[in-house]
């Protein structure tokens, strides 16, 4: 991939310029790797990040990788076993709460994803098969994807809301073997759960638009280590407590946002996610469920002020976590005047701005804006690392490259895209952005 790069490290600069990248699919237990060579420019700056989220979960410090990406240490295996310890230690709090629906302990919500797990066995359904999730945002809708997990499969998020004719062809792109649709009875059957899982197994399926060229979405392949390493970062960029905290996730949970960095750090401290998908008055709903975070988009926070305002429910809310999609990439960060707004409302709340791709699972950049009067992106943190592209790279401006354990490596399924967005360890973001000497990361115009 052309272009001059300036890194911006959480650490200090290698001299190894030598990155790797998966090559086919691998192999249970082990990833396949192919060497591929990243050139840096003549010209080479390293930034100090902030260092949010790392050494959280037990999982020990980032540590360099011989690939030159930074790890977290003695992450476990999978997925899954972590969401097993939990269920163990937390099995008689909430887990999931769907107002004016079911409300699920961890110990209901593991048994009845254990016997979905079996249901999609007694179908055939095993080790590296695609089960699609293709339902609204609801408690069935996490049952579904932590039975496909279980199951040993990898569960395949289809947004609702595609259409029919987009979602027969990701679902056809994914080559799925079963879909856990929104209408009857899910797969039933005897509890199972497959614990066969490693760190460089692909976990998860998400689709993005942003690198298709075609009629298709990309599918983008996120490793036991790519969400592992999310959840770490979160949980400990946000301060999650272990005392049970109650998260109103307002983001669609079929997106890497909405799962990976809200789902899945919530459960991993033993806290209660609420989904609140056909609430009539949020603003009560602040109250009646005793909400502590509140999880939303930009977008969605701006249509929710008015009712917010006029109900004033927000004093027991203590953090607030903004993040953008790809879809509000022309406000990527949430203005100074939204950040205000939602100070007055949530006036005991830190507010934080994530932002990510799809291929960063979800995550990336983060700024703790609580007091902040300018728009940011954010800082690297968890162990991502950014670098620039383009003729402006020396001057601080250009594409914008991450990498680190949250980052993809391939599209499934898409070679052409893959090479178009990936160079080594490498992703394109294809945003363009000014970083400034303290590290810190704002959208800029293109050109």
């Amino acid at each position: 991939m052309p272009g001059e790069y300036v890194e911006v490290l959480m650490g200090q600069p290698e001299p190894d310029t030598t990155a790797r990248s998966d090559g086919g699919a691998p192999e249970r237990g082990r990833a396949t790797e192919a060497r591929v060579s990243i050139t840096s420019g003549p010209d080479f700056r390293a930034f100090r990040s902030s260092p949010v989220g790392s050494g959280v979960l037990g999982c020990g410090q980032l540590r360099r990788g011989p690939d030159g990406v930074l790890r977290y240490g003695d992450l476990h295996p999978a997925l899954t076993e972590l969401l097993d310890l939990r269920v163990h230690s937390f099995t008689n709090r909430e887990a999931v709460v769907e107002v004016g629906g079911p409300r699920l302990t961890y110990r209901e919500l593991w048994h009845s994803a254990s016997r979905i797990a079996g249901g999609l066995q007694g179908h055939g359904i095993g080790y590296g098969d695609r089960v699609a999730v293709h339902m609204p945002t609801s408690a069935r809708w996490v049952q579904a994807f932590l039975g496909a997990l279980l199951s040993g499969a990898v569960p395949v998020l289809i947004p609702d809301g595609l259409g029919a004719d987009l979602t027969a062809r990701v679902i056809a792109d994914s080559r799925a073997d079963f879909v856990l649709g929104p209408d009857g009875p899910l797969p039933d059957s005897t509890a199972y759960i497959d614990d066969g899982a490693a760190l460089g197994d692909p976990a998860l399926l998400c689709y993005t638009g942003a690198a298709a060229r075609g009629p298709v979405p990309a599918g983008v392949e996120l490793t036991n280590e790519n969400l592992l390493s999310a959840v770490s970062s979160m949980v400990g960029a946000l301060g999650l407590p272990a005392d049970g905290v109650r998260n109103l996730v307002l983001l669609p949970l079929a997106h890497a946002s909405g799962c990976v960095d809200q789902l899945l750090p919530t459960f991993a401290v033993g806290g209660t996610v609420v989904l609140a998908p056909a609430a009539h008055s949020l603003a009560d709903v602040l109250v009646s469920e005793r909400i502590d975070t509140v999880s939303a988009t930009p977008r969605i926070f701006a249509d929710l002020l008015p009712a917010f305002a006029e109900r004033r429910s927000g004093a027991g809310v203590r953090r607030v976590s903004k993040a953008c999609h790809r879809s509000e990439r022309a406000a990527a960060p949430a203005s100074a005047p939204l950040t205000a707004a939602l100070r007055a409302l949530f006036p005991e709340a830190r507010q934080w701005s994530v932002w990510g791709a799809t291929e960063t699972s979800g995550i990336g950049l983060l700024v703790d804006d609580t007091d902040r009067t300018e728009a940011a992106l954010g800082f690297a943190f968890g162990g991502t690392e950014l670098a620039l592209s383009g003729p402006q790279a020396r001057q601080g401006r250009g594409e914008l490259l991450c990498r680190g354990p949250n980052v993809s490596r391939r599209y499934w399924n898409n070679p052409d895209a893959t090479v178009a967005r990936f160079s080594g360890t490498w992703f394109h973001t294809g945003d363009f952005v000014r970083i400034d000497t303290d590290g810190l990361v704002y959208a800029e115009p293109a050109g």
